[in-house]
């Protein structure tokens, strides 16, 4: 080998610091603890800033005869009111691009809450107060806000429905000894994410304009902006450096903010940022899905399913947005961790008066795996079974067990061993008899608490269903002092995601963590991103962001190769170092060489997932790359007179594959299942019979508190899991799959109440099973009254 001109260097390998699979503090963790973490609002605001804030309906469904702004316009600070005459481009921000969405209402509104129009002002306060003078007069038209009701009143689709089907099941029900057809109402969920929304436009010369935003979709809010305006894109530039949570709820949702934002920057050429508080915040924008599901099971003697029909009726609101495919995911998990040898599945998404529902956390999902659960439920109760035992005979297994409703095949299915495991360590068995033992002397001596106990199993598709949007791009930048800047088109919402790219990174060029700098998500940068969503923001820019770096080493490896004279597989990146032959450089000087020789030290990444394809007319295909699992036990106890409840303990096992961050990975198991649980148990929402949201604020909207944690809380990860499919290092996305283990905690709420009737009956608790629930379906039962969904 050659060595001239080669820098010495005293340096040996050692292990880098904040490699892939590693416990690494969050990149951001101090910045949020001291307040140091940068925010949209906390953004210094230029000379000049002038302040928007949205005019909003109030009324749920009404003609707008007249609007007078003049009132607005009279008052102080105010510097202008725009509406939808003053649109320059399209008057619609619809995600599905249906043209149903528009920015402000031309004649009709549809939901209480709905924008109308928007002032503009020296000061938030006074734009704030200047949107309460309008006088608006209003045509009341029928209002509709329940799903069934609108379907029996002959409202149409937002979208075009679902149909998944195999089998013959009709011929499953016939041939079956035993059939349950039944009803369940699943609640909605507010994202309650602690920044609300904001967007801070910045004019630029020509068309161009800036928009710091807190959204999930930095390419999205680029692209509505464009067409609102009427302009290329080319001419937007959306940036992203953190959220302070998202859930979904800035998705699409944060569309109108910037575009708003943007046309008041422009026309008045000053700088804008709109912040709504959060009453209008929580009226204004879409909440999870509520549904109502019309199941139908038959079964046999052992509980296993023979076939099972469902009908998914949703409450989307008033236009579509991403309702379609929420509404197509919650069949797809209809089936959770259970084979239906036959199996015909419906979607309904209904238009009703109220805010148009969106993303959240499970996307649907969520109101698939419960319904499947429920049945579950419904044939242990039936025939006297551990509800345990009828999972587990229900499990996905082999050939001829192993296809799902949309025909994919399960290829990876890991949880008899996964569930086994928890039973175990849990002492699920021994626990459910004392359980058992508990309630027979509360029912032989009329105490008032009764305990529940039930372990729930979780199977999660992971990819976007749209398969255009499994895509992802990175750009990566070696300076020549050997620092890195990386970016990449996700957003951190304080998940981790850019501490695990961050970590990828770290690991392809094998330098401590500390030497690469994590930028803002910018559409100038990485172009037509896909939401950071879906539960692949890891999975996506992780591997576009090891495209990028293994592209630059590639470079590096050949400008080795040429300078001293070595094979490839002579130079090898070490810690912080890179040996050559037999000889060592430190990192920094060998990019040094590497600059003075003239190698391009940045590059462009990109992934797309592959294996993934779906046909929605047939409704097969194979929509997910890989399944994520979990299971969790979860114990409570009721007060059988007033309804109230606690969890006493909660264990979870959860499959993250191989964990790109065990301890970001734990936070995310915990938070998911607490977010879950809240879904389930005390987040009501509640509209009037007007139409207007009640539960618009966090004095009459109840999130899980600390005091509502699992007295006990015991959650591990499954060591031993890995991706089967070529996954970002063999790990598993972890953000939507334990949500969906807060199910746990509804169905232990189940058995104490059912206990009452000595488990005769399944209580069919309606979701969420607040105490009042918990209460009506005790006094139901106590009366043989039978359910009280």
């Amino acid at each position: 080998m050659k060595q001239d001109n080669f820098p010495s260097s005293n340096d040996t390998p050692s292990g880098i610091k904040g490699g892939v699979h590693e416990d690494l503090v969050h990149e951001s963790a101090s910045k949020h603890v001291t307040g140091s973490a940068d925010y949209t609002d906390d953004i210094a605001e230029p000379v000049g800033t002038l302040h928007a804030y949205l005019g909003l309906s109030e009324r749920a469904h009404a003609k707008i005869i007249d609007l007078d702004l003049t009132p607005c316009l009279a008052m102080d600070g105010v510097v202008g009111v725009l509406c939808a005459d003053d649109i320059p481009g399209v008057n619609d921000i619809s995600p599905s691009h249906l043209d149903d969405e528009p920015v402000f209402v031309t004649d009709t509104c549809e939901f209480w809450g709905q924008p109308l129009f928007a002032v503009i002002a020296e000061t938030r306060d006074q734009a704030r107060r200047a949107a309460q003078c309008a006088k608006i007069l209003y045509e009341d038209l029928p209002v509709v806000t329940d799903a069934y009701a609108a379907m029996e009143a002959g409202y149409p689709y937002v979208a075009k429905p679902l149909k998944l089907e195999r089998g013959d099941f009709e011929t499953g029900f016939a041939d079956a000894p035993h059939r349950i057809a039944s009803q369940m109402r699943i609640g909605g969920q507010d994202h309650m994410y602690l920044e609300g929304h904001i967007a801070f436009a910045l004019p630029g010369e020509d068309e161009d304009v800036t928009l710091f935003s807190s959204t999930q979709h930095p390419s999205e809010a680029q692209h509505m902006v464009a067409r609102v305006l009427g302009i290329a894109s080319h001419a937007v530039t959306v940036q992203v450096r953190r959220m302070g949570g998202g859930f979904g709820g800035k998705e699409t949702q944060m569309n109108i903010f910037c575009c708003v934002a943007a046309m008041a920057a422009k026309k008045y050429n000053r700088p804008v940022k709109l912040r709504p508080d959060r009453d209008d915040d929580m009226a204004a924008t879409g909440k999870r899905h509520d549904f109502i599901v019309d199941y139908d099971v038959a079964f046999d003697d052992d509980g296993k399913i023979l076939a099972v029909a469902g009908d998914f009726i949703a409450r989307c609101g008033y236009s579509s947005d991403l309702s379609g495919p929420v509404t197509d995911r919650a069949l797809f998990h209809a089936d959770n961790a259970y084979f239906y040898p036959h199996v015909r599945l419906r979607s309904h998404p209904m238009k009703t008066n109220t805010v148009s529902n969106t993303a959240f956390r499970g996307f649907g999902g969520p109101q698939g795996v419960i319904v499947a659960e429920r049945m579950i439920e419904e044939i242990a109760y039936k025939l006297g079974k551990d509800p345990l035992e009828v999972r587990k005979v229900n499990f996905y297994g082999g050939a001829g067990r192993d296809l799902t409703p949309y025909h994919q095949t399960v290829e990876d299915n890991i949880l008899d061993r996964l569930v086994d495991e928890l039973a175990q360590e849990s002492d699920y068995q021994e626990r459910r008899s004392a359980v058992l033992a508990f309630n027979k002397r509360a029912n032989e001596t009329g105490a008032i608490y009764r305990k529940g106990l039930s372990l729930v199993p979780v199977k999660f598709g992971i990819s976007f269903t749209a398969t255009w949007f499994n895509q992802a791009g990175s750009l990566i930048h070696i300076y020549a002092d050997g620092s890195i800047q990386l970016n990449h088109g996700g957003t951190e919402m304080g998940q981790g995601l850019n501490t695990k790219v961050a970590q990828v990174v770290a690991d392809a060029f094998q330098v401590d963590i500390g030497r690469i700098k994590i930028t803002k998500t910018a559409t100038d940068k990485v172009p037509n991103t896909s939401a950071t969503a879906a539960s692949s923001g890891t999975d996506l820019n992780g591997m576009a962001a090891l495209d990028a770096a293994e592209q630059i080493k590639t470079r590096l490896v050949a400008f080795a190769m040429e300078k001293w004279g070595v094979d490839a597989d002579a130079v090898v990146f070490l810690p912080n170092q890179v040996k050559i032959g037999e000889a060592h450089m430190a990192f920094d000087v060998f990019i040094s060489e590497a600059y003075m020789a003239r190698v391009q030290l940045s590059a462009a990444g990109f992934y797309k997932t592959p294996k993934i394809h779906w046909d929605r007319e047939k409704g097969q295909g194979r929509p997910f790359f890989y399944y994520a699992y979990g299971a969790a036990v979860s114990e409570v106890t009721i007060d059988t007179l007033t309804g109230e409840y606690v969890v006493d303990r909660t264990d979870i096992l959860h499959d993250v594959g191989k964990s790109l961050n065990p301890a970001l990975d734990l936070g995310q198991v915990e938070g998911a299942f607490i977010q879950g649980m809240g879904w389930l148990t005390t987040e009501e929402l509640w509209w009037d019979d007007k139409g207007q949201l009640r539960t618009h604020a966090p004095s009459t909207y109840k999130i899980p508190l600390a005091s509502d944690i699992p007295r006990i809380f015991n959650v591990k990860l499954a060591h031993w899991s890995q991706n089967k499919e070529r996954s970002i290092k063999r790990s598993k996305a972890v953000g939507e799959p334990p949500f969906m283990l807060g199910i746990s905690v509804l169905e232990a709420l189940s058995m104490a109440v059912a206990s009452v009737a000595d488990y005769k009956q399944c209580p069919r608790l309606a979701a969420p099973a607040t105490p009042e629930c918990v209460l009506l379906a005790v006094d139901a039962l106590q009366s043989g009254a039978g359910d009280a969904h």
